[in-house]
């Protein structure tokens, strides 16, 4: 997997890592959420490539769901490591 830092990304790319750093623990947005509030509503793919690429744990990516209630992919440790972390961040 490609490791990049966030300030590596595209002007989208780092709008999106500035909207998923502002999520507050134990609350999550969905890939469109993400997208409409990084400025471009129809782009939920491109933030699940460009969250999918994230090794900064400053950005909290596992935050981010997809909008079926789906958890979507987690980078570091798969999609059962992003349930225990959101389950322990809503205790």
């Amino acid at each position: 997997m490609l490791k990049r830092r966030p300030d590596s990304f595209s002007k989208f790319g780092k709008w999106v890592f500035a909207v998923v750093r502002k999520i507050p623990r134990g609350k999550t947005m969905t890939y469109g959420q993400v997208a409409r509030a990084a400025g471009s509503p129809r782009a939920y793919r491109a933030v699940g490539s460009i969250l999918s690429q994230n090794y900064d744990p400053k950005i909290p990516c596992h935050r981010v769901v997809r909008a079926d209630g789906g958890m979507g992919g987690y980078n570091r440790g798969g999609v059962s490591t992003k349930a225990k972390i959101l389950a322990r961040e809503r205790a």
